[in-house]
């Protein structure tokens, strides 16, 4: 008996988020199948691809990174050079050096740095924090402010510090905002809710559940992601349908593999490449379990999983 498929069909879709402005811009979002499953419908828009950078500079201990950096002495030119990476969508500068308990680089001139790179660059600015959340609140209120008209993604807004970043960001100064929970779908619902109370729509918001690297725990990403996107789709559930951003490159090359060193475990080959590695099963991971767009450090990571999505959508 031949097999026959049978489309699911969803009344309800992932809701659309435009990140940038003019013909670089990108669309998160919009599609009404599961992740990948563009064997039940269109997938209006592909996961998008995204390349890190921090304020301190890329990691230069890296030859791959080292050799697509050549050359590129400021944080401009590090801007320019990564948005020339062929399957990159978008960039992102990581605010390492504004932590407390590093550089504490004040919130005006991480501001006046944010301005200097959204000038530079040719494709849509992502910007990520320091991870501290009382400096974040007050860094995306700033930073909002000096590159209003750019419509960046500021990732994240938490819970401790939504109103601020909320009001400021989206309401006063058009960006995009990220909502920032911890590999929980009840978390990242109620956080999508208070936002939603504050008055800010649903086209302004992206959701970062959470990620880990592949093998560490990684089970519990998949699921809460599986949750999320059968909530969106199959029940309608509004406060689950913003698009999925999940950064990547800060996980993938932290754990053990990406970091010991060749010397102490010669039978599992260059560290570099097991970074590299650990970055792509990680990100291929991520959008399989429904991100729309994922964040890498490693230009080689870049080229792999722009390749991955091509070849399935």
């Amino acid at each position: 008996m031949p097999f026959k498929s049978v489309a699911q069909k969803f009344n309800a879709s992932i809701k659309e988020v435009v990140i940038g402005t003019g013909d670089k811009a990108i669309t998160l979002g919009g599609e009404n199948v599961f992740p990948l499953y563009s064997f039940d419908g269109p997938i209006k828009n592909p996961p998008r691809v995204g390349i890190e950078f921090s304020d301190l500079g890329p990691d230069r201990s890296l030859p791959g990174i080292a050799a697509f950096y050549q050359g590129a002495e400021s944080l401009t030119d590090v801007a320019k050079r990564a948005c020339e990476k062929s399957g990159a969508d978008f960039v992102s500068l990581s605010l390492e050096g504004a932590d407390p308990n590093g550089q504490d680089k004040s919130v005006e001139e991480c501001a006046a740095l944010c301005r200097e790179v959204a000038g530079a660059v040719t494709l849509p600015l992502l910007i990520q924090g320091c991870k501290n959340v009382e400096k974040d609140g007050r860094l995306f209120e700033k930073i909002a402010e000096a590159l209003q008209g750019k419509n960046v993604l500021l990732l994240s807004a938490r819970e401790e510090n939504h109103k601020a970043v909320a009001v400021a960001a989206v309401m006063a100064y058009g960006q995009k905002i990220g909502a920032e929970s911890s590999v929980d779908i009840n978390l990242a619902k109620q956080l999508n809710v208070l936002i939603s109370q504050i008055g800010v729509q649903p086209g302004n918001t992206v959701m970062n559940l959470g990620s880990a690297a592949a093998g560490y725990g990684f089970e519990y990403v998949a699921s809460t992601m599986d949750r999320v996107k059968s909530a969106a789709l199959s029940q309608n559930d509004a406060m689950l349908q913003m698009p999925i951003v999940t950064p990547v490159g800060s996980e993938a090359w932290s754990v053990k593999e990406a970091v010991v060193s060749e010397e102490d475990f010669p039978d599992w080959g260059p560290a570099e490449q097991r970074g590299i590695d650990m970055e792509i099963a990680t990100a291929a991971a991520d959008i399989a379990s429904g991100a729309n767009a994922v964040i890498l450090r490693h230009p080689a990571s870049v080229s792999a999983i722009s390749t991955f999505i091509a070849g399935l959508v």
